[in-house]
């Protein structure tokens, strides 16, 4: 099957998970952190107070993820997709009224929770359960949603609000989802879909369904997790320091925004390419090479601190997120099969939202205590060549069992 053909015919399913992915910007570090220097001036915090807040914030959602998540195994798609959207739209209305830090931290929970959270699950899981033979296509074009949020958002918002204020823009962002987002993915999703029976007879049924416990009891799945939480830890702490690194640099805060098309030019040929790839060899073969690309744009931008630079970090960041992305919508049920796989997902994603709260939080600290930022980055890079060695011996063993 084509990739045309296998778009006309598997439109509305990928859509909807495409706009999941889309739309879950508005939860996203990326997008929250242009508004990080009116927050720390409003409420007089420093770089590492609102890093510390916002670590907590989504420490709590990653900490709740497991149980919420657990919903797409219990009831339709639809409605968990529908509720999610108005959960998100509700707190980016609540982000334009936010008047203490209390209040600021429940905003930014509820936010990571239903944003990066629930809408990235539910696009994840529905597309991992609904897809057998052709997983690895599917997961690659909903996830696109992200590079084109991270192109579209950011330059976005810093527009609308030098012309609104950014209030007014996080108002903006709810009535997006309640009145657009939501009734479009709703329609989406009304009819669910089950892997064909073609896909059965060539050879790709599930073999055994794991369940949450026995996934959690398999040291493979640790060793994996252990990868996988390198590009949210490095990725988000690095974007949410993004106005810190622009001036460290002397880089124009438009020239890094500008670069986030890059990253999502990058992310979407990335993600095309591996789609097929993963269908051909299996997700499980190409875990090893998934940290190579983030090493690398970490080494680039300790050691290269020119203004070009920051395009070509983000385009190496963009091909990260694209491979992680794909790779690990097709991972969890390769491997444990889909039957229980919002559960176990559910878990994985808890702990990548864990480390995506722990790199702003700790990042933070650090510039408060005037650790070089250059040194921190050359730490992350071989953190990425450390278990790029653990994920190479991963891989055989998976590929043997």
């Amino acid at each position: 099957m084509t990739y045309l053909t296998f778009l006309r015919a598997n439109s509305r399913w990928l859509a909807g998970g495409f706009l999941l992915t889309g739309f879950s910007g508005f939860g996203q570090t990326f997008y929250i952190s242009l508004s990080s220097g009116h927050l720390r001036q409003e409420f007089g915090l420093s770089h590492g107070d609102f890093g510390l807040l916002y670590m907590l914030a989504t420490l709590g959602s990653a900490l709740s993820l497991p149980w919420v998540g657990r919903s797409v195994d219990v009831f339709p798609v639809r409605l968990v997709a529908v509720a999610t959207c108005l959960s998100l739209g509700i707190f980016c209305l609540s982000m334009s009224v936010v008047n203490s830090v209390f209040m600021l931290f429940v905003v930014i929970f509820g936010l990571r929770l239903s944003g990066q959270g629930m809408m990235t699950h539910v696009s994840m899981t529905a597309m991992g359960r609904w897809y057998s033979a052709q997983r690895g296509r599917a997961v690659s074009v909903s996830q696109m949603g992200f590079p084109v949020a991270e192109s579209l958002l950011p330059a976005s918002f810093v527009v609308l609000s030098s012309a609104v204020g950014w209030r007014t823009s996080w108002a903006v962002a709810a009535a997006i989802m309640v009145f657009a987002a939501l009734p479009v993915i709703g329609l989406l999703f009304a009819r669910e879909r089950t892997p064909q029976s073609d896909e059965v007879a060539n050879g790709h049924a599930e073999g055994r369904q794991w369940t949450r416990g026995e996934a959690l009891r398999d040291p493979m799945f640790w060793v994996i997790v252990a990868g996988v939480l390198a590009p949210p830890f490095i990725g988000t702490a690095i974007l949410f320091n993004q106005v810190y690194l622009t001036e460290l640099r002397g880089w124009p805060l438009e020239l890094f925004a500008s670069a986030f098309v890059a990253m999502a030019a990058a992310a979407i040929v990335t993600s095309l390419t591996l789609g097929p790839l993963i269908d051909r060899y299996s997700a499980k073969s190409l875990v090893p090479v998934m940290l190579v690309p983030l090493c690398t744009g970490c080494l680039v931008l300790a050691l290269a601190p020119a203004a070009p630079i920051a395009f070509v970090f983000m385009t190496l960041l963009g091909i990260s997120s694209g491979f992680t992305a794909a790779l690990m919508g097709s991972l969890w049920p390769e491997l444990y099969g889909s039957r229980h796989i919002g559960a176990i997902r559910s878990v994985s994603f808890a702990l990548m939202v864990f480390a995506s709260a722990a790199g702003p939080g700790l990042v933070g600290v650090l510039i408060d205590a005037e650790i070089n930022f250059d040194h921190q980055l050359l730490a992350m890079a071989g953190y990425c060549a450390l278990m790029t060695a653990v994920l190479t011996a991963a891989g055989r063993k998976l590929r043997e069992r």
